[in-house]
């Protein structure tokens, strides 16, 4: 009797799954198989072979009910259906009968696998335990929610940083409202009209700067947000068990990876307002109406470029070092290592002349700087560095390349550009006597350079760019 009950169950057994058929079918070559593990296997076998005799089928897959019934009632199913563990199962992604979870995972195809049942369709990839696969995922996903802390901390950063610079810049709106208001003041009425059409285009470009930031702000606020929600998803996916975990560990991975590999965020240049435009030479700027009471000044210092111990006039003609540091945004045009300033305007040809007042002043530098002179690190002032000077420290005066430059006691020095020959030249402005020459040849911009020591107890505190009779030669 036991051997004709193993002979039935022999026959009513899918070769795929070893177990009872359910829901045969019959191919051609009439081998018999569960309709589902019939499916799984010509998915991954990527054809429809007979599993058994790899012969091709050619029918349409559709459910032996005689052979079903037999197999039903052997197995003593009853017709409502699955159990509720067989439920579970399917709920579970299981599609065999040989254990209640997977313990095996293919690292080639990224999922759970049945050693019973699929293993021999993986002998040439990499199955590792369920539990090594998970452990080494998760590691993965803390790396990634690791990128994401630090990709947010970045953006939190330059939020700050642009706060600074939304806060400086309503400052500069009105300080800046405050001298337009005092120069025009000294002018006669008729001048009215070329006051308030000054002050509208400071508005118009406060205006347009801050819809440049709100800009800026919303998209690092979106950023924020985004990484803030991704971050909370990765964290939520740590907490899955197993095989819920892995059936929806990719896409949380995916989405990490592609916010992670957004480009940090920078801020924008010229996010302040151009003071100097407004107030440089302000009253040169209408000279025609009023030539006699105009005083023009061929280089105006830049304040969005001061490093922060350094205090600009308020004709941006003039700056001192102070002993207390301002709170000013650190914008890329700021100079933040070395006390420098720079002018306003640089020059890319031509010849141009200034001179400027140094007084007895201990501790400065003169001349000129290239635009992509690095203004936050290490840049000593020489023309290895992209700076062309006049120093002058401990008594000394040298080229800033390393050599002393003989020369008696300075007051005043006449700084003379030939752009075009590449040739930056200092004087004595009273005999027009030679100091010293630098000779190199200009590729980009160059921009008036500042750079300012403490004063001590000299009489001078202020360095001041002095005004003299047509600003080029």
């Amino acid at each position: 009797m036991a051997e004709k009950v193993a002979l039935v169950e022999s026959f009513l057994n899918c070769h795929v799954c070893s177990e009872t058929f359910r829901d045969p079918v019959s191919l051609s070559c009439n081998h018999n198989f569960c309709s589902s593990c019939l499916k799984t296997f010509w998915e991954q076998a990527k054809n429809k072979n007979c599993p058994i005799c790899k012969r091709k089928s050619s029918k349409d897959l559709v459910v032996n009910f005689n052979l079903k019934e037999l197999a039903d009632s052997f197995a003593g199913r009853q017709k409502s259906g699955l159990s509720e563990s067989e439920k579970g199962e399917k709920k579970l992604g299981v599609v065999c009968k040989h254990q209640e979870e997977p313990k095996l995972f293919c690292e080639d195809e990224q999922r759970a696998v049945c050693p019973v049942c699929e293993f021999s369709l993986h002998q040439s990839h990499k199955v590792v335990p369920v539990e090594q696969a998970v452990s080494g995922l998760k590691d993965q996903l803390k790396s990634d929610l690791k990128s994401l802390q630090d990709k947010r901390d970045k953006y939190k950063q330059v939020k700050k940083t642009y706060n600074e610079v939304v806060q400086h810049s309503k400052k500069q709106l009105l300080s800046t409202e405050r001298q337009i208001r005092a120069e025009f003041n000294k002018l006669q009425q008729f001048l009215k009209e070329e006051e308030e059409s000054r002050l509208a285009a400071l508005r118009e470009e406060e205006e347009q700067k801050g819809k440049t930031l709100g800009r800026e702000m919303k998209m690092i606020e979106e950023q924020i947000s985004s990484l803030s929600d991704s971050i909370s998803a990765v964290e939520e996916e740590l907490q899955k068990h197993n095989v819920p975990f892995l059936s929806s560990y990719k896409a949380t991975q995916t989405r990490a990876r592609v916010q992670s590999s957004v480009s940090d965020p920078q801020l924008v240049s010229g996010a302040l307002i151009d003071v100097a435009k407004y107030l440089g030479n302000l009253s040169f700027r209408v000279w025609e109406k009023m030539k006699e009471k105009v005083h023009f000044s061929p280089v105006i210092l830049d304040p969005n470029t001061a490093n922060p111990f350094l205090y600009l006039s308020d004709d941006l003609t003039s700056v001192r070092r102070g002993d207390t540091i301002q709170q000013l945004p650190d914008n890329p045009e700021r100079h933040t290592k070395y006390a420098t300033v720079l002018g306003s305007e640089g020059f890319s040809s031509g010849k141009h002349s200034w001179e400027v007042e140094v007084g007895d002043h201990p501790d400065w530098e003169v001349g000129l700087a290239k635009e992509s002179s690095d203004r936050k690190g290490k840049c000593p002032p020489s023309p290895e560095y992209g700076i062309w000077c006049l120093w002058h420290g401990d008594g000394i005066y040298t080229n800033g390349a390393g050599q002393t430059v003989t020369v008696k006691s300075l007051q005043r020095i006449r700084v003379q550009l030939d752009y075009d020959r590449g040739e930056l030249s200092f004087y004595h402005p009273e005999d027009m006597t030679h100091i010293c020459t630098h000779r190199d040849t200009f590729t980009e911009k160059l921009f008036p350079y500042f750079s300012i020591g403490k004063a001590g107890d000299a009489k001078t505190a202020d360095i001041s760019v002095m005004f003299r009779e047509g600003g080029e030669v």
